[in-house]
């Protein structure tokens, strides 16, 4: 037996894209749930079905922010992901994450029990429990906070099982690409087993015996040329692949006029960028009314927006990893700060996890 594995649903995307302007957010909001509904329609549900898989995981995090959901949120949630499990008779087994979860400290009043408790052919796992999927004996662990910690570390001791699904926060992963979590569990808390899945961090990572799943599909410009998709898991070899989300929500463009004659400069296939965010990085622009001419059928393809860096900022950089692009986290902007800030060791691990606890905390008393 096969297992689609997969975490971070059709959440509600009011995150790091805030710009102040409602319309803004709801647009991005939008363009993320047409993200998840497509990456469901066509590449999600076919592959199922084209390789008989008939039960899902799903690793937390369904929705995004754990203090509401809005009434279209979960109509598409209901919609999109849900109802085609039942229509297919597939089984849903799912552990809350943190984002489900209103409050920090207690699991218990969460998204799952009030939307989803109850549909036919879902599993819901509150606390840690073993699961025989196929041949292989599964422990299932949901977020860990205060009021469950002790009883999940005792499960995880316990177990016999030798495969762990679950939700964790783990010392040394990658949250997101390039911002390292460094509070958490220790890895060698799972070294008994012989294969750990994971969902919460959006970053797909691999260590030791550890998979982090990461994101279906991107959400933010952090998630830019990161790897997407889902992983299914043979119950009876307990190998575990990938499967690609081939959609790009978030896409970059080089534009170089130097030397070139107009068709090579417009020779571009425009329709690639519709539907997705773009950012133009401009190199060399000799000719305004061509570069004019090339943005403007760039807009005339469909993207949801489009925005231009010019010349690396005169900072004559050529890997486009050092294009200054406004595509890193609000957090990922404080540490880098105070990293370059000639703070000592001392101090500066300290200041980071400050800056980070007091951004979270506006984020929540903003939601």
């Amino acid at each position: 037996m096969r297992a689609g594995l997969a975490q971070s649903g059709n959440g509600n995307p009011y995150d790091e894209n805030r710009t102040g302007n409602i319309k803004d957010c709801f647009d991005h909001e939008i363009s993320l749930l047409q993200a998840g509904k497509k990456f469901l329609d066509c590449t999600f549900f076919p592959y199922l079905d084209e390789n008989d898989i008939e039960v899902i995981c799903h690793l937390g995090d369904i929705v995004d922010r754990r203090k509401y959901i809005n009434i279209h949120t979960a109509n598409r949630m209901r919609h999109d992901f849900l109802e085609p499990i039942r229509w297919s008779n597939r089984t849903l087994h799912i552990i809350p994450g943190n984002h489900d979860c209103y409050f920090k400290n207690s699991n218990q009043v969460n998204i799952l029990r009030e939307v989803v408790d109850g549909m036919e052919g879902v599993k819901i796992y509150m606390r840690p429990t073993e699961v025989m999927l196929g041949k292989t004996n599964v422990l299932f662990v949901p977020w860990m906070c205060e009021e469950n910690e002790e009883e999940c570390l005792n499960a995880i001791s316990a177990t016999k099982a030798q495969v762990l699904f679950g939700h964790l926060e783990l010392q040394g992963f990658e949250m997101r690409r390039g911002s390292f979590c460094d509070h958490g569990h220790h890895v060698d808390l799972l070294s008994r087993f012989d294969l750990v899945c994971s969902g919460h961090f959006h970053h797909k990572s691999t260590y030791r015996n550890i998979n982090y799943l990461g994101n279906p599909f991107e959400m933010t410009w952090s998630d830019y040329d990161d790897p997407k998709g889902f992983h299914v898991f043979d119950t009876d070899t307990r190998a575990l692949e990938f499967v690609s989300n081939p959609d790009k929500l978030f896409r970059k463009i080089h534009y170089d006029d130097a030397g070139k004659k107009p068709s090579e400069v417009m020779d571009v296939n425009f329709s690639d960028y519709k539907d997705s965010y773009v950012k133009v990085i401009v190199h060399a622009k000799t000719n305004p009314y061509l570069y004019d001419s090339f943005v403007q059928k760039l807009e005339n393809a469909g993207p949801i927006d489009v925005k231009s860096v010019e010349d690396h900022l005169n900072l004559d950089l050529e890997a486009d990893s050092d294009i200054i692009d406004q595509s890193k986290s609000t957090v990922d902007v404080l540490t880098e700060t105070v990293r370059q800030a000639g703070i000592s060791e001392e101090y500066q691990k300290p200041l980071e996890n400050l800056l980070r606890e007091l951004y979270n905390e506006a984020s929540i008393l903003n939601a």
